[in-house]
């Protein structure tokens, strides 16, 4: 068994592409059956944070592969693709 405290002191990482993509910020619980169902990760801000918004990353429970004394992995396949798409919408 977990805390959700200690959740937050867990770096995230994606087992697919190796990156580092942040620290827990907020849980997402369904209370009707008391249970973790995502946990969100704040999205990064532009330079300075003064350009272009910033999008929360929710990564669904059930793609969390494994959670270590220091970090916790997560497979998310998708995140490469809207990444790309992303970057493309830039220029």
């Amino acid at each position: 068994m977990i805390k959700t405290s200690e959740l937050w002191a867990k770096e995230v990482i994606n087992v697919v592409d190796g990156r580092r993509l942040g620290m827990i910020e907020d849980v997402e619980l369904d209370l009707r059956i008391g249970r973790i169902d995502s946990v969100v990760i704040p999205g990064r801000a532009g330079l300075f944070g003064f350009f272009g918004g910033t999008q929360d990353l929710i990564i669904d429970w059930s793609q969390i592969q494994k959670i270590g004394q220091d970090v916790i992995l997560v497979k998310i396949d998708k995140f490469l693709e809207l990444e790309h798409h992303r970057k493309k919408e830039e220029f």
